[in-house]
C-alpha cells in the first residue's frame, strides 16, 4: 500500500500535538524540556496552555516546534523517566534529594558570583547590579520556600502516601493550604528567574566578559534549567497526583 503523501503526515503530527498541553509533553518526557526551552516556552508554572495557544502568543512556527519535538525523541532513543508512574513518596524523595540539594549546593556560588562580577562590572554594564538583586531575591525566595515543604507539606505527603486508605480531611487540607501557596511561591520564583534571563540577554556574556563573569552566565542557565524542572515535578505531578487521589 502507498504511503500517505507527506502533506497528510504532518497534518496528522500537527492535529496529535496541538491541542496537548506543554506539561502533558514534558510529563512524559523530560527531555523534552529542551525543546521548549529553545523556543522560550515556560514548561513548568505556563505548562497549561496547549502547544497550539502557546505558539499562536508567541507568534512561534508550531510545524517547526513539532519537527524538532520528533528529532528529540529520535535522538534520545532509550526510554524516558515516567515520573508520573511513581508513587508522591518516591516523588517527594526524589525532589529532595536532587532539586532541594542542588539549590542549596548552588545558590552560595551564585551570590558569590553575582557580588563579584556586580562589583568589577558594574559600573559598564548596571544590568550586573539588578542581576545581583534579583539572585539575592531568589535566594531568599527559595530558601524559605524549600523549608516550608521541607517542615510542612512534605511530611504530610509522606504521612499520607503510609496510609492504607486516604485520609480525606489530610489531603483537603493540603489540597487547599500548602499547594496554592507553593504554586503562587513557585510562580514568583519563576518570574525572576526570567527576569534574570532578560536581564542577561539570555545569559550570554559580553566579549569583554572575565572568566567569573561567563561562569556566572553559566551557573545562571544550568540553574534556570534545574529550577524550571523542579517546579515542574511538583506543579504538574506531584500536585496533579494529589488532586487525582482526591477525585
Amino acid at each position: 500500500m502507498a504511503s500517505l503523501p507527506p502533506y497528510f503526515c504532518n497534518m496528522d503530527k500537527k492535529e496529535l500535538y496541538a491541542h496537548r498541553t506543554i506539561a502533558e509533553i514534558v510529563t512524559e518526557d523530560i527531555s523534552k524540556a529542551g525543546i521548549f526551552k529553545k523556543y522560550g516556552l515556560d514548561f513548568c508554572c505556563g505548562g497549561g496552555r496547549s502547544i497550539e495557544e502557546a505558539c499562536m502568543k508567541k507568534g512561534i512556527d508550531m510545524e517547526a516546534l513539532i519537527r524538532d519535538l520528533e528529532s528529540e525523541k529520535s535522538r534520545s532513543g532509550g526510554r524516558p523517566v515516567r515520573f508520573k508512574s511513581w508513587p508522591v513518596h518516591l516523588l517527594v524523595d526524589y525532589i529532595l534529594e536532587v532539586h532541594h540539594n542542588y539549590v542549596r549546593e548552588n545558590l552560595p556560588i551564585l551570590k558569590q558570583f553575582s557580588a563579584k562580577v556586580a562589583k568589577v562590572h558594574g559600573h559598564a554594564d548596571p544590568e550586573l547590579i539588578q542581576i545581583q538583586q534579583r539572585v539575592e531575591e531568589m535566594a531568599t525566595d527559595l530558601e524559605m520556600h524549600m523549608r516550608k515543604e521541607e517542615e510542612i507539606l512534605f511530611p504530610m505527603i509522606k504521612k499520607l502516601s503510609e496510609q492504607r486508605e486516604v485520609d480525606a480531611e489530610t489531603l483537603h487540607l493540603i489540597l487547599h493550604g500548602p499547594v496554592p501557596v507553593m504554586e503562587a511561591e513557585h510562580e514568583r520564583v519563576g518570574d525572576i528567574i526570567k527576569e534574570i534571563r532578560d536581564l542577561s540577554h539570555q545569559f550570554t556574556p559580553p566579549g569583554h566578559a572575565c572568566n567569573t563573569y561567563k561562569a556566572l552566565y553559566f551557573k545562571l542557565e544550568e540553574f534556570e534549567d534545574d529550577l524550571f524542572q523542579h517546579i515542574h515535578l511538583e506543579n504538574n505531578i506531584l500536585f496533579e497526583k494529589l488532586r487525582e487521589m482526591a477525585a
